[in-house]
């Protein structure tokens, strides 16, 4: 199908600097937001004023070829389900596993691509992952671990939530799904506690919902061992496992992101940390392959953004880039392990990640 036109739903930090990628990528955006906006001030066509939850939203998709979520998790499935009435393609960023399984029962019949969890974890590294597990004959384990932090930590729980306090507190409260001596098995969130050191630094890492996407699913008798956790720094984990279960915030979860977000705001100079490892056999041999990185705040699209901001915009905006030149399906779901990992890098916004 042709396709030369998206809607980006939500204009926050990610949602803007993504849809300036993708204006700069030459598709025609208009960038849609519950907030009224000022046109001026955008290098793309802006809607302001809008209900994404009510039936004004199919009007305003009627005209795209596709359409993208940034809006929290809970708004996407009403998205994707009118994507799906109108026939165009579906993106997101979620990382919810009961949203993704609706998407993908809608992606049994739709006439374009539904493709969520397109951002950085899941996303990019199931990406990185599935390049790593392909190079081996047999593959022992595959562990995957992001961290998002700020740069210059105060306090004892040393984070600043310049991601979206309604994800986090989903992924630190929702169980997790994990391949463990080959068997798919649910565990519980804020576990299976590890020290992880990139670049001279010393970091925790514990499980966390939703980061390994539909890998499990994919991997299941060929990977022995598949893990996607959360990387902090030290002491954060037992902090958080007291106010969410000592303290019962658990059964307050929006009461908990105003609470966390408040006493922890987002800062500018932010970090992002990526380590992804498997191990396994080559011709008889034991190797090991890692991706470590740690990604700063850079210029990207003419704007300063935050690590965070363009790690996730760059991803999702790299794979949108590839379904519209022919590198990827134009319909059905879209899992991130079957996006080739040297075809995203070769894209214009997939490059981010090599500079």
């Amino acid at each position: 199908m042709t396709f030369s036109s998206v809607a980006v739903l939500g204009l926050g930090k990610v949602g803007h600097l993504a849809a300036t990628l993708l204006s700069s990528s030459g598709f025609d955006v208009v960038g849609i937001d519950q907030r009224p906006l000022d046109s001026a001030t955008s290098p793309f066509r802006t809607v302001g004023s809008v209900d994404v939850a009510s039936s004004a939203l199919e009007a305003e998709l009627t005209d795209v070829d596709a359409v993208l979520s940034c809006l929290p998790y809970h708004l996407n499935v009403g998205v994707a389900e009118t994507a799906h009435r109108l026939g165009i393609h579906y993106f997101d960023l979620t990382e919810d596993v009961p949203t993704t399984e609706r998407i993908r029962q809608l992606a049994a019949d739709s006439a374009g691509v539904m493709a969520p969890q397109c951002g950085l974890a899941p996303g990019f590294v199931g990406i990185v992952a599935a390049s790593q597990i392909a190079t081996f004959d047999r593959c022992r384990s595959v562990r995957m671990r992001v961290g998002a932090l700020p740069q210059h930590p105060t306090g004892l729980l040393a984070y600043a939530f310049n991601w979206s306090p309604e994800g986090v507190v989903n992924e630190y409260l929702n169980d997790c799904e994990v391949i463990e001596g080959g068997e798919r098995k649910w565990v519980s969130p804020m576990e299976w506690h590890e020290i992880v050191h990139v670049a001279g630094t010393r970091l925790e890492a514990f499980t966390t919902s939703g980061g390994l996407g539909t890998m499990c699913e994919t991997y299941h008798g060929v990977v022995e061992n598949l893990d996607y956790k959360t990387m902090r720094y030290p002491g954060h984990m037992e902090l958080m496992n007291f106010f969410f279960h000592e303290l019962l915030m658990r059964e307050h979860r929006e009461d908990a992101g105003r609470i966390l977000t408040h006493a922890k705001p987002p800062v500018d100079d932010d970090v992002v940390y990526v380590h992804v490892a498997a191990e396994g056999e080559r011709e008889g041999r034991l190797g090991r392959a890692e991706f470590v990185r740690n990604y700063l705040p850079k210029v990207v699209g003419g704007v300063r953004s935050t690590a965070i901001a363009w790690t996730t915009a760059s991803s999702v905006v790299a794979v949108i880039e590839m379904v519209r030149d022919g590198g990827l399906p134009d319909s059905g779901f879209l899992k991130q392990e079957d996006i080739d990992l040297d075809a995203f890098l070769t894209t214009r916004t997939g490059a981010h990640f090599l500079d």
